[in-house]
């Protein structure tokens, strides 16, 4: 297998090179080449664990290749005869909360609890990630006097929370695994409502911001899936009686929602009419009764099939692959526009995190094991929640346009930055590190 990687990554050099040369000299062609050439090199990267992480950000790029080349085959995917809408709500809709389920998978109740153990770290943490990070979008945004909607992206990524990404960089680095895990639990936690209050503060000037819209959609996308993911974790070691009480819930849930798809939501819509405040609420009581099921489901299938829980991480990162490639070929045209600039904003956004948080951290006190694992959390933000509220707001071709971008340059730099960290370790190591880090390594692989 080693050797087909090989094979892969050799390749892959000379279809970059051989695609790169075809487009400078105008043939239409290379674009496929080049295409094919990504492909390869984000197999290729398979090989060894120490490039793992760039593997990911190469099937992004290839993504946004083949988007920003072919965006009409995305927009407009024709399979056996079939029209397929790849835009379609109810996809993006499945997908995102596959994205936030796989994450949760990851996570446990102990990662909560971490805020107990050391809560003045936690502390430092999230202030600095819920701080710095939107007003450095912002002010970036007017420093660069980008467009409303585009500024209002860049706002976005900055005050999302930290993803799973961040958690892998820490492991890399070396740094303090416990506090990354803790503080990417507690902060996706405090989401629905620091984000939207960051963005109604920061962002309304540029776009309308509704509070409570935005509110909900970030628990129905990722509370109500994380947590029905973490609901195996409460199963495992759940008494019997309660396990019971909680597959009974379970298996009412799954029948409340059958009835809902097959009529059950049409004669409640009649009977209601106009009061969408009833419907809100009906609907995100039905989201939280999917989410018992879901989790039900999977922790009954985890015990059948004990290797699904390593997949979930890959089904994390197709969807976030699907956002990505949508989302850059709806918002083609601006892309081009804007990508200098975008990218410049991405560079120094993501920069900027990193040094704030370790200067902040080792300002309070903090040791350099700490200081690190801050710098990354607060360096890298949940790109798949950015694009997720800017499709929510309208506004995907625009508004998503900053989170899509932002996402594989902080996946190239928190690598980047993990290695370099990792060949000057600290000699600090907690234990609960070393128990997390078992639990990360396959996520890291």
């Amino acid at each position: 297998m080693a050797k087909l990687y090989r094979i892969f990554l050799a390749l892959s050099g000379f279809m970059i090179a051989l695609g790169a040369a075809f487009l400078a000299s105008g043939r239409a062609s290379g674009a496929a080449v080049l295409i094919g050439g990504l492909v390869s090199l984000a197999i290729g990267l398979g090989e060894r664990q120490s490039v793992a992480p760039f593997r990911f950000t190469a099937w992004m790029v290839a993504g946004i290749a083949l988007a920003m080349f072919y965006p009409q085959l995305l927009l407009d995917l024709r399979l056996l005869g079939y029209s397929i809408d790849l835009q379609n709500s109810w996809l993006k809709l499945l997908m995102v909360q596959g994205v936030m389920f796989g994450m949760g998978t990851q996570m446990r109740l102990a990662d909560i609890a971490g805020v107990v153990r050391t809560p003045l770290r936690v502390v430092v943490g999230l202030v600095c990630q819920f701080t710095i990070m939107p007003l450095v979008g912002l002010g970036l945004a007017l420093a660069l006097q980008l467009p409303d909607e585009i500024a209002a992206g860049v706002v976005l990524i900055g005050c999302c929370s930290s993803g799973l990404a961040s958690n892998v960089m820490v492991h890399l680095a070396r740094g303090d695994l416990a506090l990354s895990v803790t503080l990417t639990a507690v902060a996706t936690l405090m989401a629905p409502v620091v984000t939207p209050t960051w963005m109604k503060l920061l962002a309304g000037q540029f776009v309308p911001v509704n509070f409570v819209n935005m509110m909900l959609t970030i628990i129905k996308i990722m509370i109500v899936p994380i947590a029905a993911a973490m609901l195996h974790d409460v199963l495992i070691a759940a008494p019997q009686k309660t396990r019971k009480t909680i597959f009974t819930i379970g298996a009412l849930a799954a029948a409340w929602l059958l009835l809902l798809v097959f009529g059950g939501w049409q004669w409640f819509e009649s009977r209601v009419g106009e009061q969408s405040n009833i419907l809100e609420v009906v609907t995100l009581l039905n989201y939280l009764l999917g989410a018992i099921a879901a989790g039900v489901t999977y922790h009954l299938a985890i015990q059948r099939y004990p290797r699904l829980h390593d997949w979930m991480p890959v089904i994390s990162m197709i969807g976030i692959l699907y956002f990505t490639t949508i989302t850059v070929a709806d918002g083609r045209d601006q892309l081009i526009d804007l990508s200098g600039v975008l990218l410049i904003a991405a560079v120094l956004h993501n920069t900027l995190g990193y040094l704030f948080g370790y200067t902040l951290s080792r300002a309070v006190g903090m040791d350099v094991s700490g200081a690190r694992t801050i710098a990354i959390e607060v360096g890298m933000q949940n790109g798949a929640m950015g694009v997720t509220l800017a499709d929510a707001m309208g506004k995907m071709a625009t508004v998503g346009l900053a989170p899509i971008l932002f996402s594989p340059w902080m996946n190239v730099s928190g690598s980047l930055l993990a290695n370099y960290w990792r060949r000057r370790p600290t000699g600090v190591a907690s234990t609960e590190s070393l128990e997390v880090e078992g639990e990360l390594h396959e996520i890291h692989s």
